[in-house]
């Protein structure tokens, strides 16, 4: 796996890895673990921390290559985002990534104000090619990041829905349709969750022709599943399945809201 390779995979990873705990006070902390397999052999491990207080919310997590992935190429990131919690979504205010493939690494850091990305840095800076499809003014306008796009008040509708995510590089569409439900049980959850197909299409910050975004461009199998946390009264992600030319990649929460 390629530095640029792993960043896919991790901001992708990110992205749905996110589970919200049980709201007891105006201040609230929880942890959360996740599982990532290919075809039902782990590599890697994902945690994170979620801190609310009052109309504030701040999500921290970590992510490991495990497994036989770690030995042929161990990656680690980390990111976090804080911002507001609104009455139909949750507006991030800045958001940072940062991951290591091997020797590799890169850093990200964005800022919003509103939605609008007001500054979005990269360490060190990637060499754009010339088939780089560069990001406009315009599609930094009203988006999401990866992490807190993925959340719904429990009274919104969770899919269909069309994400304008923006993760300091790349901005991509995820178009969400609905898929019916299905039975989850993990720890801290046992019932029925909203399923959802999902279609990325790739906007900017991108080569273009690039296989990985042409193959993801073209899957019409992904879904994620999302859970409703009572006491917070939201519905976040537990499970997504990715079909790969390896098998299927898969990230499935074994802790949520315990």
């Amino acid at each position: 796996m390629n530095v640029r390779n792993g960043s896919v995979a991790f901001l992708f990873l990110t992205a749905v890895a996110f589970s919200t705990g049980t709201a007891l006070a105006d201040n609230v902390e929880h942890n959360t673990d996740y599982s990532i397999a290919l075809s039902g052999l782990p590599i890697a491990r994902a945690s994170f921390q979620t801190i609310l207080t009052d109309d504030r919310y701040t999500i921290s997590g970590t992510l490991n290559s495990a497994g036989l992935a770690d030995v042929l190429s161990s990656t680690s990131g980390r990111t976090r985002v804080s911002g507001v919690v609104q009455r139909d979504k949750l507006r991030a205010s800045e958001y940072s990534v940062s991951y290591k493939t091997g020797k590799r690494g890169r850093d990200i850091d964005v800022q919003f104000r509103d939605g609008d990305v007001t500054s979005a840095t990269m360490t060190p800076k990637r060499r754009i090619p010339k088939n780089w499809v560069p990001v406009k003014p315009g599609d930094m306008r009203n988006v999401l990041d990866p992490l807190s796009g993925l959340i719904f008040p429990a009274d919104a509708k969770v899919c269909p829905k069309t994400l304008p995510i923006f993760d300091g590089e790349s901005r991509v569409d995820l178009k969400l349709s609905a898929k019916g439900t299905r039975s989850f049980k993990t720890q801290g959850f046992e019932g029925d969750v909203i399923v959802c197909g999902v279609q990325f299409v790739p906007k900017s910050g991108f080569r273009k022709g690039r296989d990985d975004v042409e193959y993801l461009r073209r899957l019409a199998s992904m879904e994620i599943w999302f859970a409703k946390a009572d006491a917070v009264n939201v519905y976040a992600p537990v499970y997504v399945r990715i079909p790969t030319r390896l098998g299927p990649v898969t990230v499935s929460a074994t802790r949520f809201g315990g």
